[in-house]
């Protein structure tokens, strides 16, 4: 097979040739923006689901068909570390400027400009290297509180009051949005609230891992009035088919339909893997069809790619302690285990590794299916944990006391001394 022509490209937020399967999600999505723009109440969609599902990919189409739509639209990801409002900042700026029509900028227009000035100055905001500026004057009165909660409600108000002067609407595109802050998603929600509440032309339609909707109802108990949270997960058997059977079929070749299956069994539907098993399929074919064994010939490729590429950076994040925790955790499967099993393989207590399982959570590494529960947010993980560390962790030894009278010291299981005792 030319290689050229090779039809899958496997990447972080590469839209697939064939978008299969995503339907039902994307007609959803649509019907929201047509109704916010209709000037209707609807709740924002916020999709959830695991690493390599193509979250992503969705929110980018999103994006085409709101623009498609008349839409003003921005889009960023959220990051460990970054605050919510620096996060904003440059898109707002820029969804405000897409309103400027080449005539005289309306009140409304200027307005979202001095309340974006407004919260601009309580923050220092930096692009790059350059540091974001707004040459307008902040509006007094208006996000200028230094509260987050409601110094953004001010600003999405005056956007959405702006899309309404200018006979549009806009659209606020984000993922990642497990990253936030609980303050953040909180000032986040109210934004939200405030803008349904004024049926402005104005959506936030965004994205996150499985733990997002849990986070956005700690955040604010309304939370389940104002979103909509549509789970995106692995393909069905007939629409991973399709999703490799068709852009193949477009440079006139097939697949077997033992070697789709093979594939799908394999890659368990993922849409990541799926691109990845195709495009090691199609450079190992020297003719059609692409048959069984050259599929189980581009597992063996695949497998030692994501090793190396998708599951290593992951792993590379981790502290040993927390290599060990997700290596007990794949001892005992793939499906969602409780946190007192994995404690037990450790040889610990539950309440020892509580705040390694937290810091595990907060990088997105694993989420709570439901209350004690655990399980891995990246598909075939557990796979791989088994295979980079063959070896299960040594169960730590119980406590001991060190000395035979008088004040003593007690030894933690993870070893160090961790108390005194008498």
């Amino acid at each position: 097979m030319d290689p050229i022509k090779n039809p899958f490209s496997p990447g972080a937020g590469n839209r697939p040739p064939e978008l299969a399967g995503r339907d039902e999600l994307l007609k959803r999505a649509l019907l929201a923006l047509g109704r916010i723009k209709a000037g209707k109440s609807e709740r924002s969609p916020l999709m959830v689901g695991l690493r390599g599902v193509g979250k992503t990919v969705l929110l980018v189409e999103i994006r085409k068909k709101a623009e498609a739509a008349g839409y003003k639209t921005m889009m960023v990801e959220a990051q460990e570390g970054l605050p919510l409002a620096r996060l904003l900042l440059p898109g707002l700026r820029k969804l405000l400027l897409s309103m400027d029509t080449g005539k005289a900028l309306g009140e409304k227009v200027k307005r979202g400009f001095r309340v974006l000035k407004s919260l601009l100055s309580n923050i220092k905001v930096a692009v790059g290297e350059v540091e974001f500026r707004l040459d307008s004057p902040p509006e007094k009165g208006a996000a200028d509180s230094g509260q987050l909660e409601s110094d953004l409600a001010d600003v999405f108000v005056a956007i959405g009051e702006a899309a309404v002067e200018n006979g549009t609407a806009a659209a606020i595109i984000m993922d990642e949005l497990q990253y936030l802050k609980e303050a953040e998603l909180s000032a986040l929600i109210m934004a939200v609230h405030k803008i349904s509440q004024e049926k402005l032309p104005l959506i936030l339609v965004g994205a996150g891992l499985p733990q997002l909707a849990g986070n956005t109802g700690r955040a604010k108990s309304y939370a389940e009035r104002l979103f909509v949270f549509p789970q995106v997960g692995a393909l069905k058997e007939e629409d991973a088919g399709i999703a490799l059977q068709e852009p193949v079929r477009a440079e006139g070749v097939l697949f077997t339909e033992a070697a789709l299956a093979e594939t799908y069994r394999q890659t368990q539907g993922y849409p990541y893997f799926l691109q990845e098993w195709g495009s090691q399929s199609w450079n190992l074919a020297t003719q059609s069809p692409i048959d069984l064994d050259i599929v189980r010939e581009a597992g063996k490729h695949s497998i030692s790619n994501l090793d190396q590429s998708f599951f290593r950076v992951r792993f590379d994040r981790l502290t040993p302690r927390e290599k060990d925790y997700l290596r007990a955790l794949a001892e005992l499967g793939n499906s969602p285990q409780r946190s007192g099993e994995i404690a037990e393989m450790l040889g610990v207590k539950s309440e020892s590794v509580a705040p390694l399982r937290a810091g595990l959570i907060g990088k997105g590494m694993i989420y709570s299916p439901q209350h004690g529960d655990t399980a891995f947010t990246v598909p075939l993980f557990d796979e791989f944990m088994r295979r980079i560390m063959p070896e299960l962790p040594k169960p730590k030894k119980k406590s001991r006391r060190i000395g035979r009278s008088g004040p003593s010291l007690r030894c933690s299981p993870w070893g160090h001394i961790s108390q005194f005792n008498k």
